[in-house]
């Protein structure tokens, strides 16, 4: 089978004295029959392509599957009288959430279980199901979850009656994923979130249980098409913070919980460049700002008095504040320090770290515990170590294992590494890697890696146990996380230095990274892949125009590659939010930067490597045209006998598949890729 060749219909983009020809801009009318001809086109080619390497991708699969425990089931977090927790069987697509009610956690193997939500049953009729955020009422009686079945932004509001196991009358639709739904404390009420045309999370309703949803009131609107709205309650449950957010400001209004029909009442207004976070300790609430502090810094102030500020521990530049978690007898606050996820008690005024004996690791804390907890229960883990759970004593700071998450199958960390590297970048910066590996692996010399990046957001890329990853590094292939500029692994300046006028820091940092790994040995450029998600799929495609050479295959997958149409259209969902992120390029000077390294802008005839893409045609954040443009244009221009696929999920968005097993199927075909062209054939022996 040929591969799929798209018709060229002739448009122009005209800006700024500037022409962007977009021959396959006619790809992004959904409508049109022939747009999902050549998806399906496109899928039967990837089909075609992927036929030979069957047996490579069920062999992958299978020992993926051999990976997975017989039974996980979380450490059950305490509220109120109940343990509440989810657990998966291995022969189940999707997660159990149960609950124990007992006194104390040394009671809960003597409690009887009772099923809150069980997604394999919800998910019985469709091919597609997510369930993001749940919600128990004050008298935990009743579950509110959110749920979708096409892969878009817009989920339904569904509320179960825990004691009859009935779902109730009230449905809402058209609510954000996530950060969108919260109860009054009484229980009679529910807040939610609404997305407007362009799925943008923007109005805040109020619904009484019991009534229709057009008798629903409005109680807040976020006019500014740069802002989004979000709701959280307080670690106390006393209130509900109305948060509205852009990429660098934002404002908080507080909502009282215990007086669901009180209006709002604003903390501070919004500046521009101006962030901060609230939370509720006591008598006093506790605000995270960047205001005179790019880390930020911890002040807090009288519940009684709003206009009055003092800190709570010093600001120290290294020490980069993310959260603040308060509880009744303990604060705690979570950040990043010297590269590394860490997490603080607040002691005499001064931040206490606790400490790790790992070089690398990723250390959080658990949400949804209560706020009388006298333990706080945290996880940790490394590349080598898998998620374990301590109780964290608030009075003492020990520290209590509880949970090491099973692993199925042979495993032995003695016969793995983890390493931190140091490339140097382009302008001397020095760019942190990680790397896992089996112990064996470079004793042959260069070995078979893979390369994987993000880059943008501020996201990190930190280390994490996966047992799905194991049989990759059972045959010799080498992990390596590249953590770029735009991320803020090392800081907000590290995100602020790969943003805006200063993205290109990303794309760079991406490949001195890359030649590092090649001058100093680790593998070679017919070994090594790139791998990276959304906008980490920008990332490595806009590698792939500057520096493909470098690389054996490329994996973009879901990739933001055609920026500069897509951030003038502002009828697409989300496009407007991303201003402050990109750049706008009504404005000269952004238009020309980011076409400068916008992957579909940049395509040459000249040789790539291999190419595995994939998309989603009910994608909300990166639309299935983009890849498909981008493969439309690299098959008319590129010079190569090179592999290039696109593979679309038609009936999901963003996340690809829903279902654990499938998504693992997804992972098989795409390591049964990238191992046949970078010539992994069998196992290493340890």
């Amino acid at each position: 089978m040929k591969s799929p060749v798209a018709k060229r219909i002739p448009h122009l983009h005209k800006l700024h004295g500037d022409v962007r020809e977009d021959d396959y801009y006619w790809l992004k009318d959904k409508d049109n029959p022939e747009v999902i001809q050549y998806l399906e086109e496109e899928n039967r080619y990837y089909d075609e392509i992927m036929r030979p390497l069957e047996e490579r991708t069920e062999q992958i699969y299978q020992s993926m599957i051999d990976r997975v425990p017989e039974s996980e089931e979380d450490v059950p977090v305490q509220y109120g009288p109940y343990f509440y927790y989810s657990r998966m069987d291995k022969s189940k697509q999707y997660a159990i959430y149960a609950r124990k009610r007992a006194e104390s956690r040394g009671d809960l193997s003597e409690a009887q279980e009772e099923v809150v939500l069980d997604l394999n049953e919800l998910a019985k009729e469709d091919a597609y199901l997510s369930v993001t955020e749940q919600r128990i009422n004050t008298d935990q009686t009743r579950l509110a979850y959110l749920e979708n079945r096409d892969g878009t932004d817009r989920y339904t509001i569904f509320i179960k009656d825990l004691e009859t196991g009935e779902l109730l009358a009230d449905q809402i639709p058209d609510v954000f994923l996530f950060g969108s739904m919260e109860w009054s404390r009484c229980g009679e009420y529910i807040f939610y979130i609404t997305v407007d045309e362009h799925q943008r999370p923007s109005q805040l309703w109020r619904h009484r249980l019991g009534t229709d949803t057009d008798q629903d009131e409005m109680i807040y609107e976020e006019k500014d098409s740069t802002f989004t709205v979000f709701i959280a309650k307080s670690q106390s449950g006393k209130f509900i913070f109305v948060e509205s957010f852009s990429k660098t400001t934002s404002e908080v209004s507080l909502l009282d919980a215990d007086s669901p029909l009180a209006p709002l009442q604003l903390i501070d207004e919004r500046r521009d460049g101006i962030e901060y976070s609230v939370e509720h300790w006591g008598d006093d609430l506790l605000i995270l700002t960047n205001e005179g502090a790019q880390n930020f810094q911890l002040l807090r102030c009288p519940l009684d008095d709003l206009n009055s500020r003092e800190n709570v521990v010093a600001y120290k530049e290294a020490q980069y504040l993310l959260a603040v978690h308060p509880f009744h007898d303990a604060l705690l606050v979570a950040g990043r320090e010297n590269g590394l996820t860490q997490i603080w008690m607040v002691q005499d005024g001064a931040l206490e770290r606790v400490d790790w004996a790992d070089p690398l690791y990723t250390v959080s804390v658990l949400s949804n515990q209560s706020y009388e907890a006298k333990e706080v229960l945290v996880e940790y883990e490394t590349f080598l170590t898998p998620t374990t759970t301590y109780a964290l004593n608030l009075q003492t700071g020990e520290r209590q294992c509880l949970q090491v998450a099973p692993v199925s199958g042979e495993y032995n960390p003695s016969n793995y590494r983890q390493e931190h590297l140091w490339a140097v970048a382009k302008d001397g910066v020095k760019i942190p890697m990680t790397m896992v590996y089996q112990k064996n692996a470079f004793n042959q010399g260069p070995a078979p890696l893979i390369l994987h990046g993000y880059g943008s957001y501020g996201a990190n890329s930190d280390p994490h146990f996966s047992p799905y990853r194991l049989p990759g590094l059972d045959k010799g292939i080498v992990f390596v996380t590249a953590q770029v500029r735009g991320g803020s692994e090392m800081g907000r300046s590290w995100y602020e230095d790969g943003k805006m006028q200063h993205k290109r820091n990303t794309f760079t940092d991406f490949i001195a990274a890359a030649k590092h790994l090649i001058a100093h040995k680790y593998t070679t450029p017919s070994q090594m892949a790139a791998r990276g998600g959304s906008a980490g799929g920008l990332l490595v495609g806009g590698v792939a125009n500057m520096s493909g050479e470098l690389f054996q295959v490329i994996v973009p997958e879901v990739p933001f590659v055609d920026l500069v149409t897509t951030m003038l259209d502002t009828t697409i969902p989300l496009t407007t939010l991303e201003w402050d992120e990109w750049g706008d390029p009504r404005e000269r000077e952004d238009y020309f930067y980011m076409k400068s390294y916008s992957p579909y802008d940049n395509v040459e005839a000249k040789d790539y490597p291999h190419m595995y893409i994939t998309t989603g045609l009910n994608d909300p954040r990166v639309g299935y045209w983009e890849p498909a443009k981008w493969v439309a244009r690299l098959r008319a221009l590129k010079t190569d006998d090179n592999t290039l696929v696109l593979k679309t999920n038609m009936g999901a968005g963003h996340f690809g598949k829903s279902g654990r097993f499938n998504h693992l199927r997804e992972a098989a075909e795409c390591y049964a890729f990238i191992l046949d062209k970078i010539g992994v054939t069998q196992e290493l022996k340890i």
